[in-house]
């Protein structure tokens, strides 16, 4: 019934295991892909016929995590998984940057694929998994695309590059000290496609270097790839990439000094404007068959590619008279808003983010339902790009995929230095609103959200900025590396490579590339001038600020405290009743964890102050031979009961309530009368003892000792 293919090899610590012909036999192409006991299903589907009229490449990847695959139910109050979780988004992305450049050039059929994690081990994360299971189903379904591809995650450890470290390691790398790189790197057996990372501080030379090792650790997963397909792919699908080219030749007779023209101006707005009226004037210029031909649209795009890559290669120029290695002006504000707790304004060229930072306590920490178990999140950077930052108009919804992606490699960039939680107990969340666009907002939003929590008070370990390189590289091998590269030198360009970090380092590095990948050396030369635009862009941002400013006189002050484990349940309280009395009294918000550490917050430091020593009296325990002021509560015949320290009371003896003989305690004390008293110890029973006599009652200082007093 079943004609199934099966490869595996030993890849690292696990057993990598490809498998096709038993399940979804109606896709074009279908793998199992597992590695240890982690398993992910790839589907692959495609159009037979483009859709009329379709002038782009409509491919769609998905990836999904089903919650039984960890033996888990969703959260929520459907209790089914829903819209896709920011891990999903972020992997589907993942997946779709590697294969996309890789389809024949032309090809406009609908292609769909759809990953779905089976089974979770909670050791191999199933984001490599299904990369590689979609690679090896994109091979053997027919469709023409020029792969394999294979990815895998690289850690730096202790000075060793890692292949594909568990899970928990690489979980929030402010976590874990020993590990200070998460790197994801996918390619084809000759080149690197894709780069994906965070990192704490790496040298450009130690980054490459992790880059170099991924790639050959990919390479045999490559050849499994091409193992299972030589067994089991289908017939390649009868596509020939459209010929156009005496189309191209009328566009170029047409139009092409009209396009270098308008590619003249140096202004984004002018120059989309001039770009518009030549292409209408060249699409007048054709016959009426040109017009309607389907492929007018590649034509006039490869006449724009032409002219402005052909420029910059040859001249050196590029369409805003810049130098390949130069960074637009650059003008950054903080403070400006005056109720928030922080806020930038940073501008680069024409590109602009307002970034605003806000200090939260514990109880705004975000719970993340994730495959491998509950956790929670005390940073967020939220990324916004609407319509009218690119002067059009559109529907404004939801955040969408890039919004996720540019929000989360940004993180990546400033998450590695944010101070440790034990030193500044803040749930951080930082939005970036991109008012302009014309280049990289990505690393806009890195430039500003640094500055924004510096403005915010936040003791960063040191400033982060970024920058996004381009590639031009032509056939004959001649190429141009481009400095902080505008929208056009990204669309047209052959490589989008943005890199973020200190001074001292590297933080996050992001690279898409447009063709069969690049060489070491491009790399190379590319990373070594990102770290000089970088450090100029810091240098522009130490204009502005330097180090963290004061708190706004908005932001929550947190106090924090420990207390031991075992009088977690005195503060809490029957029902939560002590805490809660402790919030009402002090106006101060209180958070307790298990491990008996409490955050006080509270604009208000009285209110911090209040409700500090409520706790501090119910867990501390009292000194003996210290001093305390206390109120009697209770009067009997041998005796006084003081409450004297919190909840705790104690017995003053008729003999230590004065220096002199007492007929009855009374004749001296009645119940809510303020006293002052020395705590002399405990008795076998573990009863209070204290004394009034040897402490002077108006100041509360102790006398000296009299001869013959007892003591």
């Amino acid at each position: 019934m079943f004609n199934v293919t099966t490869k595996s090899m030993q890849w690292g610590e696990e057993t990598l295991t490809l498998e096709t012909g038993k399940v979804a036999r109606q896709a074009d192409g279908s793998v199992i892909a597992t590695l240890g006991e982690t398993s992910v299903m790839a589907n692959v589907t495609f159009a037979k016929e483009p859709k009329p009229g379709q002038d782009f490449f409509p491919l769609t990847v998905h990836y999904q995590e089903k919650y039984y695959a960890a033996g888990k139910v969703p959260g929520g109050f459907f209790k089914r998984e829903a819209r896709p979780t920011e891990k999903e988004t972020l992997t589907a992305r993942l997946i779709d940057r590697p294969i996309r450049p890789l389809f024949v050039p032309g090809f406009k059929h609908e292609v769909l694929v759809m990953c779905t994690v089976l089974s979770h081990d909670l050791v191999n994360d199933p984001d490599i998994v299904a990369m590689i299971a979609a690679s090896a189903a994109l091979t053997i379904s027919g469709v023409p695309f020029m792969g394999p591809i294979a990815g895998c995650r690289v850690g730096y450890s202790g000075g060793e590059y890692v292949l594909n470290p568990e899970v928990d390691d690489m979980q929030g790398l402010r976590n874990n000290p020993d590990q200070r790189l998460d790197l994801v790197v996918a390619g084809t057996r000759d080149a690197v496609m894709m780069v994906e990372s965070e990192a704490y501080e790496l040298t450009e030379a130690e980054m490459l270097g992790a880059v170099t090792f991924a790639h050959e650790q990919l390479k045999p997963v490559i050849d499994l790839i091409v193992s299972l397909a030589e067994d089991s792919a289908k017939e390649p699908f009868n596509f020939s990439p459209p010929d156009y080219s005496d189309l191209y030749a009328a566009v170029k007779a047409a139009g092409e000094d009209k396009i270098r023209a308008a590619y003249g101006n140096t202004d984004k707005q002018e120059r989309v404007n001039a770009i518009s009226e030549a292409k209408a004037a060249i699409i007048d210029a054709l016959t009426e068959e040109q017009r309607e031909d389907a492929n007018l649209g590649s034509a006039l795009k490869k006449l724009e590619s032409s002219v402005l890559r052909g420029d910059v290669v040859k001249t050196g120029k590029r369409i805003d008279g810049r130098a390949l290695d130069q960074v637009r002006p650059i003008e950054c504000e903080v403070g400006l808003l005056p109720r928030t707790h922080g806020s930038a304004l940073f501008t680069r060229g024409e590109t602009q983010g307002l970034v605003v930072t806000t200090l939260g306590t514990g109880d705004d920490e975000q719970i993340i339902d994730a495959l491998h178990g509950n956790f929670r999140s005390n940073f967020m950077l939220h990324y916004n790009f609407p319509p009218y930052s690119v002067g059009e108009v559109g529907r404004v919804s939801g955040p969408g995929r890039r919004e996720i992606g540019h929000g989360k490699l940004a993180w990546r960039a400033l998450q590695a230095v944010l101070p440790a939680p034990t030193d500044f107990p803040y749930t951080l969340r930082v939005v970036s609103e991109i008012t302009e666009s014309n280049g990289s907002s990505s690393m806009a939003s890195v430039c500003g959200g640094s500055l924004s929590m510096m403005d915010a008070g936040v003791p960063l370990k040191a400033p982060v900025a970024g920058v996004a390189m381009g590639l031009i590289l032509e056939d004959d091998g001649s190429y141009a590396v481009l400095t902080d590269i505008l929208g056009d030198e990204d669309h047209l360009g052959d490589m989008d490579f943005k890199v973020a970090g200190t001074e001292a380092g590297i933080t996050s590095l992001q690279m898409d590339i447009k063709v069969a990948g690049i060489t070491p050396e491009i790399m190379e030369k590319a990373l070594a001038q990102a770290k000089a635009g970088r450090l100029h862009i810091l240098g522009e941002m130490a204009k502005a600020l330097t180090s963290a400013s004061d708190f706004s006189v908005h932001a929550p002050r947190i106090e924090t405290m420990q207390i031991p484990t075992d009088k977690i349940r005195e503060v809490i309280g029957s029902g939560g009743k002590v805490i809660r009395e402790i919030v009402e009294v002090s106006g101060a918000k209180v958070d307790i964890n298990d491990d008996g550490i409490i955050k006080i917050a509270s604009p208000n430091a009285e209110a911090i102050q209040k409700a500090y020593d409520m706790i501090h009296s119910i867990v501390a325990e009292p000194e003996e031979g210290k001093i305390y002021k206390g109120t009697v509560v209770k009067i009997v015949d041998f005796g006084a009961f003081v409450n004297f320290f919190g909840k705790r009371d104690g017995l003053v003896h008729v003999s230590q309530i004065e220096n002199r003989r007492l007929n009855h305690p009374s004749d001296v004390l009645k119940e809510g009368q303020e006293v002052w008293v020395k705590l002399l110890g405990f008795d076998d029973r573990g009863k209070v003892r204290l004394a009034m006599k040897m402490v002077d009652q108006e100041t509360g200082e102790e006398l000296a000792k009299q001869e013959g007093a007892e003591e």
